[in-house]
């Protein structure tokens, strides 16, 4: 009953009600935690303190917390350095979310109208959302199901978001006012079992915060660049962790779906740690040494060597994780990597093999290329401390920040009602 009035309440419309709030990402490895303020007038998200603090080991499994009283340790840790800096701790937070079973999809429904010539009003639309809503609700439901063998599973809708509406094949933003025939309106649904948006919240409240929003992280990385309303940009976006890597395809500038899978960064550090027998945190500083070309040219073969096969098996999980994305159409040339796990030389090396390509739809051989901090363009950094490629995820949860600043408007707002309705 508790976390049933939470959601219900959490899928309310909140807004930042000050100049500040704050961004928090639970790793695997780290917890990254960014103070930023808004700038209405700008359309910014200033970043003014960060803090970073490393998870001990026990403390996340594959993306998803196993120890809640650790992770709010951490936590706490990080956002003191961040407020620290910034000089202010704000009270309301957007936390990311990730892990296998964390899913996300775009469903299309094509609705033919039987009065093409009266206009569109609110009435029918929210008729249209709320049955896209419950299909796409009903598909993941089943997929999750037949994924853990469990046949009822306690999924919630995280996010939300239109990706695209035409009437009778012309694009539109608003549909409301339009004549035509036919409506086809795409939505973007994220999915998470209530055990980890409960652990989730349950860290906030010891926090003292308010959660605005628990986001999907691949969502949060397929739209750190802007390029929503590109009808030109299609792209793969890999963001590998500690724990898990996520992927999410967008076509057209519309996400069409995020799929995550548990294999990241630390099975590599195990790896090393079982191959050259030491520890889990000299292995990790070999493989940090090793990305950063900072070994002898001996050891670099001998590590190469040693994740040879582990690389190629986080090959598999992306083959996988794509193969369900290349049914209808042909998957975008351009796979854009963030995450730590990402430098690792090996993953930038398996993914410009030519043998995996074979098995899917690319038009053209992909270009591998790495997401840049600078390149999140709503958010500034002042602190000069975002320079890495693993700073991108908690500053797209900034960037996602910036739409509870701004005013709704009617579509997300029917959209929103329609997820309350499937909620409670």
């Amino acid at each position: 009953m508790k976390f049933t009035k939470i959601f219900k309440n959490f899928f309310s419309r909140k807004r930042i009600n000050s100049d500040y709030a704050l961004a928090l990402d639970i790793g695997t490895e780290v917890v990254k935690a960014l103070i930023f303020k808004i700038d209405s007038q700008e359309g910014k998200a200033v970043v003014t303190g960060v803090g970073k603090t490393q998870q001990n080991r026990g403390d996340m499994t594959g993306g998803s917390v196993a120890d809640i009283s650790g992770v709010i340790k951490t936590s706490e840790s990080a956002i003191s350095k961040a407020e620290e800096q910034a000089g202010v701790r704000p009270q309301q937070c957007i936390i990311g979310i990730a892990g296998e079973l964390v899913k996300g999809t775009t469903m299309v429904v094509r609705y033919e109208r039987a009065k093409p010539k009266v206009k569109i009003d609110v009435p029918e639309l929210k008729n249209i959302v709320q049955k896209i809503q419950w299909k796409a609700f009903d598909k993941i439901r089943q997929q999750l199901a037949w994924e853990t063998g469990q046949s009822e599973i306690d999924v919630r809708l995280i996010n939300a978001a239109v990706v695209e509406v035409k009437i009778d094949g012309y694009r539109v933003s608003n549909p409301l006012g339009f004549q035509g025939r036919e409506v086809s309106l795409s939505v973007f649904n994220a999915y998470a079992p209530m055990i980890h948006l409960g652990a989730l919240q349950s860290i906030t409240e010891a926090l003292g915060l308010d959660l605005l929003s628990i986001v999907a992280e691949p969502y949060a990385v397929a739209r750190c660049l802007g390029l929503d309303n590109e009808t030109e940009f299609s792209a793969i976006f890999a963001d590998v962790g500690g724990g898990t890597t996520d992927v999410a395809v967008v076509r057209e500038g519309g996400i069409e779906g995020a799929k995550m899978f548990a294999l990241g960064g630390r099975a590599f550090t195990k790896r090393i740690s079982s191959e050259l027998g030491v520890s889990f945190e000299e292995a990790e500083r070999i493989k940090l040494g090793f990305s950063e070309k900072k070994v002898s040219l001996n050891m670099s073969r001998k590590i190469e060597d040693i994740l040879k096969n582990d690389s190629e098996v986080w090959l598999s999980g992306i083959e996988l994780s794509l193969s369900e994305f290349s049914t209808s159409d042909l998957l975008p040339s351009r796979i854009l990597l963030c995450g730590g796990g990402s430098k690792l030389p090996n993953i930038k090396k398996v993914l410009e093999g030519r043998s995996w390509l074979k098995s899917l739809p690319f038009a053209k051989r992909p270009t591998i290329n790495f997401i840049q901090p600078e390149d999140v363009v709503n958010v500034i950094d002042k602190t000069g401390k975002l320079t890495q490629i693993q700073d991108v995820t908690p500053m797209g949860l900034a960037n996602l920040a910036l739409d509870l600043a701004g005013d709704e408007g009617v579509l997300p707002s029917i959209l929103r009602r329609a997820v309350r309705i499937i909620q409670t």
